[in-house]
């Protein structure tokens, strides 16, 4: 799984941070200048790149990704955010499945120990996560968003069948399936590939 070991002090200014992403139009690269020209203009809110970098939402060299893009819809924003949170903070969500204000301290437990991080710096990494929790909805799985279905589609089922006769003269049919699975680690994913095999390969 994984635990993004990337946080902000200004942790309030997370909501704006995202709905400057979701209401503008994407840039070329994601820098300093554009969080400055957003009114961002604090050193400490350069940390706000490398946090969208762990999001998936821009890549190692700064360009806005297709998480990015889908995030802009309004109406699956907070979906894709889930997807995110998923994606960045698995180890998280082995803990509890929707985690909540309430496990605060499990969770910032969480970061400690894996991080080998201090009292603080823990603290500030969980206030991140709790920040990002208020942007997600965690009630549905992710699987809907173009990225998504873009994985789906990168699992190919390949059929081979090789013309050699059994022993009673009848073409013998031998399927040999090969299933390349996308990179991802949202176990739905997986878990909705299988089901589709299952439901197309066996079940008819």
């Amino acid at each position: 799984m994984a635990l993004s070991n990337s946080y902000v002090q200004p942790t309030n200014r997370i909501p704006d941070i995202f709905n400057k992403i979701r209401d503008g139009q994407a840039p070329e690269r994601f820098s300093n200048q554009l969080l400055k020209d957003w009114g961002f203009t604090s050193t400490n809110d350069r940390a706000f790149i490398p946090l969208l970098k762990s999001l998936g939402f821009l890549s190692s060299e700064g360009k806005p990704t297709q998480r990015y893009n889908d995030y802009r819809d309004h109406s699956r924003s907070k979906l894709v955010m889930a997807e995110a949170l998923r994606d960045a903070y698995g180890d998280i969500f082995l803990i509890k499945e929707h985690p909540a204000q309430s496990d605060k301290d499990a969770i910032e437990g969480k970061f400690k120990s894996f991080h080998n991080a201090s009292e603080n710096v823990a603290g500030l990494m969980t206030k991140t996560f709790m920040g990002l929790l208020g942007l997600a909805d965690l009630s549905k799985k992710a699987g809907n968003t173009p990225a998504a279905k873009e994985q789906d589609k990168k699992a190919q089922v390949e059929i081979q069948a090789p013309s050699q006769l059994d022993g009673h003269g009848v073409s013998g049919l031998h399927y040999n399936i090969q299933i390349h699975l996308p990179a991802t680690k949202d176990v739905e994913v997986y878990n909705s590939i299988f089901k589709s095999l299952k439901e197309h390969l066996f079940e008819k």
